[in-house]
């Protein structure tokens, strides 16, 4: 699985980009966001604020629920905001 890090989620983890093996067990976004929280003190930095992360599953939107797959990219991005 591809993991993207976007803006000051990038920061905290220290890095752009890893690939991970998906956990047994972890089936959706929201259990992995939990298994990356766990890595480092980076990630569980990162993630401290589940408020103001957003997330995409294959460059689709996605939430807590939204399934996982070894195969996948998941994205993670602090919210985006226009004018």
């Amino acid at each position: 699985m591809k993991i993207l890090y976007f803006a000051w989620l990038r920061e905290r983890v220290g890095r752009g980009q890893e690939d991970i093996e998906l956990p047994a067990g972890v089936t959706n976004l929201g259990e992995l966001i939990v298994h990356l929280t766990a890595l480092s003190p980076g990630h569980a930095s990162a993630f401290a604020q589940g408020k103001l992360v957003r997330a995409a599953v294959n460059q689709v939107f996605a939430d807590p629920s939204t399934p996982v797959a070894a195969s996948d990219e998941v994205a993670f991005f602090p919210p985006v905001t226009g004018g």
